[in-house]
């Protein structure tokens, strides 16, 4: 038999130790590192809540699409809803399933509708064009058409000399056939496709703080001020918008 003294068996017993320690220690800090990652990037994914009285905007919207599920139109409009934007289509053979019904049902409730396109900025504009015209030809609409202009789900490749030639060929299209034109998009896309190439578009932007802070540095129609808004009528979150303007300025934009 061999024998170990008293020495050989605590020198390997302190080195498992401290070895777990040192794990222990590089879990801990792993952890906190992973903490702190995801509280900063949950700041800026769901931002503080944002409130907005009817007394400072009187006309305030929703916009939904398919992926709102069935929604209970007449009592959207009683929890004081004015308008709503529809999903219509999306690059150049998309068509949101819900949309006919939904415009139906919002007209039923009383409310004024709109419908917008979602812009793949890899795909010719004329295409698009005509998708959304064929979309929306079935229904009757009193708000803008618009095109709903954004990184987020979009191809990361587009060179930007693309994405404006594709915008600028669906903007024409649209025009040509006489439609009234407004742009969705977020600050970023403002700057970085917009603001020197469409000048003269209406805006609405999407932006998760309160109107009131946007009136010096853009002069938006409609703002979007949360994605994660809850109305009477619809299950689960929805976008929430206002009109910037009072209930006498919503009526003479309407009409223009």
């Amino acid at each position: 038999m061999i024998k170990t003294n008293k020495k050989s068996r605590r020198k390997p017993a302190s080195s498992s130790h401290k070895w777990r320690y040192i794990a222990t220690g590089v879990a801990l800090l792993l952890v906190l590192l992973l903490a702190a990652g995801l509280w900063r990037v949950n700041r800026h994914i769901i931002p503080p809540k944002v409130t907005v009285t009817h007394e400072e905007y009187p006309i305030q919207g929703i916009d939904v699409s398919n992926h709102n599920g069935a929604i209970d139109f007449a009592r959207v409009a009683a929890g004081g809803i004015s308008f709503v934007y529809v999903k219509a289509s999306e690059g150049c053979s998309y068509r949101d399933p819900r949309f006919t019904a939904n415009v139906e049902a919002a007209h039923l409730a009383g409310l004024t509708v709109g419908a917008y396109h979602f812009f793949r900025k890899d795909v010719p504009g004329g295409e698009q064009a005509r998708n959304f015209i064929e979309a929306t030809r079935p229904v009757q609409l009193e708000l803008p058409m618009v095109i709903d202009v954004e990184d987020w789900g979009n191809s990361r490749f587009s060179r930007h000399d693309e994405v404006i030639r594709n915008l600028s060929d669906m903007v024409r299209a649209l025009e040509s056939h006489d439609y009234r034109l407004m742009i969705y998009t977020n600050k970023n896309g403002y700057h970085k496709y917009l603001h020197r190439h469409f000048p003269k578009l209406p805006l609405w932007l999407c932006a998760f703080t309160h109107p009131t802070k946007l009136a010096e540095s853009y002069n938006c129609i409609i703002h979007q001020y949360s994605h994660w808004g809850s109305v009477d009528g619809i299950e689960g979150e929805v976008d929430l918008n206002v009109f910037c303007g009072d209930s006498a300025a919503w009526h003479r934009w309407l009409t223009e």
